[in-house]
C-alpha cells in the first residue's frame, strides 16, 4: 500500500471519517552541489519516488491535532495544540515540524485554521535524503489546501514562496540553520529531470536526467549511521562560510570567482581556507554536470561526482568512514562516479553505476562494509520522480 492510500486509510481508522484530502511530497537525492544553498550558491537534486503523505481535514475549534503511523501501525499521536498558541520552542520532537509548518503559515497570513493530520511515509528516516523536508512540504500544501489556497506560479503564492515558508518554519522554530534546497526539491522537481537551482535568485531549469536511458542507475547507499556531531557541525561550517565571505566583502560564497581562488584564500585564516576552497569548487562543478547533462553526456559526469566527495571529504570535512567506504568500494567495482549526499556525518552515498556493473556494485558494498565490521547498509536505486501534489 502506498503512503497515500495508508495515510487516508489510516485517517479514517482512527478519525472514523474520510478526509477532506491527502497531499503528498517527496524524498530527495542531491546529485551534485552539497553545502552550496546557504552560500546562496548552485545545486542539482532531484525528487525520489518515496513519499511523506499526509491525509488532513479542517477543524473549526482552530486546534491542530497530528497522528503519525510507522511500519508497525502504532500511531504516535502528539499533544493537540491551537494553532493561534504556537511560538518556537512550543513543541518539541517529530511534531515540532509540521507545527513549525503551521506556525509559519499563520505568521504568514495564509492559513490560520485548525486541521486533523494523519501522516505516513516510506522516505528512509535518517538517510540523508530529508525526509523531515517532505513531511514539511506535504503538511505545508495540505494546510494551504485545507484553506483553499493552491500555490501556482503564475500568481502567489509560488512554490517559492511555499519554500520559504518551509524554510523558516525549520529556521525559526525547529532550530535547524538548513538552506533551501531540500524544501524547493520536494515541492518543485518533476519526473526524469534534475533541478538546476540558483538559489540567490530562484532561477529554476528541469535538467533532463533519465539515468536508465543511458543504460545507468543511481544508486542509494544509506549507511544507516547518523554521528552525533552532525547539527553541531553543520551550524559550525555555515558560520565559517559566513565568516569568510565577511572578510572577503562579499555577501556570499557564491561571489568567489574560481579564477585567481588561489590568492583569495590566501588572504584568510587557515581555518576558513578549505572551507571556501569546497564551496567555489562545488558551485563550478554543478556547472559542469549540468553542462554534460544538458548534452545527453550523463557518463562523463562520474568523475565529478567523486570529486566533490573528495572536497566534501577533505576541505568540508563531513564525511566520515561509513560514507568513505561506500564511495571506494562503489567505485573500486566498476561506478563511474559516487559521492556523498546530504549534510554528511552519516546518512546516505550515491553511486552512478552501469547497469552491467550494478549487482557487483552492490556485492561489494556490502562486502567493504562486513570486512571493516560496519552494519549493512541499504541499497536501492533512485529514480528521478514528481514533486510534492495533491492526490486525493
Amino acid at each position: 500500500m502506498s503512503p497515500v492510500d495508508r495515510a487516508a486509510e489510516r485517517f479514517r481508522r482512527l478519525l472514523d471519517q474520510p478526509p477532506d484530502g491527502v497531499w503528498s511530497a517527496p524524498g530527495r537525492v542531491n546529485l551534485i552541489g552539497e553545502h552550496t544553498d546557504y552560500n546562496d550558491g548552485l545545486v542539482l537534486p532531484f525528487a525520489l519516488p518515496h513519499r511523506v503523505a499526509v491525509a488532513a481535514s479542517a477543524r473549526a475549534d482552530g486546534r491542530l491535532t497530528m497522528i503519525t503511523v510507522g511500519d508497525d501501525g502504532v500511531p504516535q499521536r502528539a499533544r493537540p495544540a491551537a494553532v493561534s498558541d504556537l511560538e518556537p520552542g512550543s513543541v518539541t520532537g517529530w511534531a515540532a515540524f509540521p507545527s513549525g509548518v503551521a506556525w509559519a503559515l499563520r505568521e504568514a497570513g495564509v492559513a490560520e485554521g485548525g486541521a486533523d493530520l494523519v501522516i505516513s511515509g516510506d522516505v528512509p528516516a535518517g538517510a540523508g535524503l530529508s525526509s523531515s523536508h517532505a513531511l514539511q512540504c506535504a503538511v505545508a500544501l495540505a494546510l494551504l489546501g485545507l484553506a483553499g489556497v493552491v500555490p501556482d506560479e503564475d500568481s502567489s503564492p509560488t512554490l517559492a514562496e511555499v519554500a520559504r515558508w518551509v524554510q523558516r518554519s525549520e529556521n525559526d522554530f525547529v532550530g535547524a540553520p538548513t538552506g533551501l534546497l531540500d524544501q524547493t526539491a520536494s515541492l518543485c522537481c518533476v519526473a526524469a529531470h534534475a533541478l538546476f537551482l540558483d538559489v540567490r535568485s530562484g532561477a529554476r531549469e528541469q535538467v533532463p536526467f533519465d539515468a536508465s536511458a543511458a543504460d545507468l542507475e543511481v544508486l542509494v547507499i544509506d549507511t544507516r549511521t547518523k554521528h552525533s556531531l552532525a547539527d553541531s557541525a553543520y551550524g559550525e561550517r555555515r558560520r565559517g562560510c559566513e565568516r569568510a565571505a565577511a572578510l572577503l566583502g562579499v555577501p556570499a560564497l557564491r561571489d568567489v570567482p574560481a579564477a585567481g581562488l588561489a590568492e583569495t584564500l590566501a588572504a584568510l585564516p587557515e581555518d576558513l581556507r578549505p572551507l571556501v576552497r569546497h564551496v567555489v569548487t562545488e558551485n563550478e562543478r554543478v556547472l559542469t554536470v549540468v553542462t554534460a547533462l544538458r548534452a545527453g553526456a550523463l557518463a562523463d559526469i562520474g568523475p565529478h561526482l567523486t570529486a566533490s566527495h573528495t572536497s566534501l571529504r577533505d576541505d568540508y570535512r563531513v564525511s566520515c568512514r561509513e560514507l568513505d567506504v561506500a564511495v571506494e568500494a562503489a567505485v573500486g567495482a566498476g561506478a563511474l562516479g559516487a559521492r556523498m549526499t546530504g549534510g554528511g556525518f552519516g546518512g546516505s552515498a550515491i553511486a552512478l553505476v552501469p547497469l552491467d556493473r550494478s549487482d557487483a556494485v552492490r556485492e561489494a558494498v556490502s562486502t567493504a562494509y562486513d570486512r571493516a565490521g560496519l552494519g549493512a547498509p541499504r541499497m536501492f536505486t533512485a529514480v528521478p520522480s514528481a514533486g510534492a501534489r495533491r492526490d486525493a
